[in-house]
């Protein structure tokens, strides 16, 4: 059954040729942006960004929003053909399904190329990806389109670190490696715990997320593995050891150190025990085992209900959002506990196939009481469900 819903996606993603939509990318319509004195109005840009991530019903082609590539869902996809190649490799039987090897290796140098393209341009240290839309949060903090961040880095240069071990281009090992100068240079620190967070961007604000400073640590420890680098060990270790600090008794992550980020929800959880786990294993410190080890008991028993039904919050259901069953599955085969926790795995792959895949093959954004948001969504939903589904054909 798995090999034929992620050949469905799989075919869907090609058809597409990986370009789409995206819940926050209302600004990018060439209608609602060009209504004279509204363009750069806080307040209108906000209303416009929410109006379409919160209207079930798709109205971007009447927007005129364009499907357009995404950096960091490029990086998934990349990551997700990498992972096929593997699969494919071990078990040659699933070429009748997911073509030859060496079909798949063209797609993953098709798709590195297209990654080095899409990097952010500007005064940065080392290569750096962002999002192709502006972005508003509710304070007025603004971010415009390609500004990048350490999540879409991240993904991208560990992709791209994924598809020189398969292909032995040293291009794309020599552009992933070139991010850490970015982590290091462009990134601020928040001093926290004896410690520090490498910040959201290189932007003032959202400089306290748990999630984005331990992505930063995950990279940096990626970079440290090729190069034996201490300094990328030594940073590595201050934001990791800022961030255990943060974690709660119980094993809990809030979203970050502010007022306002005070919420415990389920894939950012599963971020900080894959990026925790990459930093354990690539440099040898198990100083921090114990949180890990908090962390995945507290992440098993509080995110996913008896039938299978992942929940975003660990208080609450509601939305039922496709990052929620895909990080699970991508967080337990990365740490290399699959086998462990399979019977819940299995659930709830079941639970999101049989209510979150449309006949069409791609998966829906989220389910809420009421009324869902079945738009198919490139990055957030199909790109990140392929990701996490390669690691669960490699685990099956």
């Amino acid at each position: 059954m798995l090999a034929e819903v992620l050949k469905s996606l799989k075919d869907y993603c090609e058809r597409e040729q990986f370009k789409g939509w995206d819940p926050y990318d209302g600004l990018n319509s060439k209608l609602l942006m060009a209504i004279p004195g509204l363009k750069d109005n806080s307040l209108y840009r906000l209303a416009v960004i929410q109006f379409f991530k919160r209207n079930p019903i798709n109205l971007r082609k009447l927007a005129v929003v364009p499907k357009d590539y995404n950096a960091k869902g490029i990086g998934l996809f990349l990551q997700g053909y990498c992972n096929l190649h593997e699969a494919v490799l071990n078990k040659p039987e699933l070429i009748k399904t997911f073509g030859s090897l060496q079909e798949i290796e063209k797609q993953i140098d098709d798709l590195a190329t297209l990654l080095i393209s899409l990097r952010s341009l500007g005064d940065y240290h080392g290569s750096c990806w962002g999002y192709n839309f502006d972005w508003q949060n509710r304070t007025g903090f603004n971010f415009p389109k390609f500004t990048p961040t350490v999540v879409a880095t991240c993904f991208c240069a560990t992709a791209l670190m994924s598809a020189f071990e398969t292909t032995k281009n040293h291009q794309y090992l020599e552009v992933a490696l070139s991010s850490a100068q970015f982590v290091i240079h462009d990134l601020h620190r928040t001093e926290s715990n004896s410690g520090f967070l490498f910040s959201y961007s290189p932007l003032k604000g959202h400089e306290t997320v748990y999630n984005a400073s331990l992505l930063g640590s995950k990279l940096l420890s990626w970079c440290y593995k090729y190069t034996g680098i201490e300094e990328y060990k030594k940073l590595a270790r201050e934001s990791v050891k800022a961030c255990c600090a943060g974690q709660r008794e119980s094993g809990a992550w809030v979203y970050g150190m502010l007022p306002v980020q005070q919420w415990v929800d389920s894939f950012h959880t599963g971020y900080n025990l894959d990026a925790l786990n990459d930093y354990e294993q690539l440099t040898g410190d198990t100083a921090f085992n114990d949180c890990i080890e908090k962390g995945v008991d507290y992440y098993i028993k509080n995110f996913f209900e008896e039938d299978g039904c992942p929940k975003y919050y660990d208080n609450k259901k509601y939305p039922i959002d496709i990052h929620c069953p895909a990080q699970l599955f991508v967080t337990l085969a990365r740490m290399g506990r699959f086998d462990e926790y399979k019977p819940l795995v299995e659930k709830v792959l079941n639970w999101t196939i049989d209510n979150m895949q449309s006949p069409k093959g791609y998966f829906y954004y989220q389910l809420k009481k009421g009324i869902n948001s079945k738009i198919s969504y490139m990055r957030w939903s199909n790109a990140f469900m392929f990701y996490a589904l390669t690691y669960f054909l490699q685990n099956e």
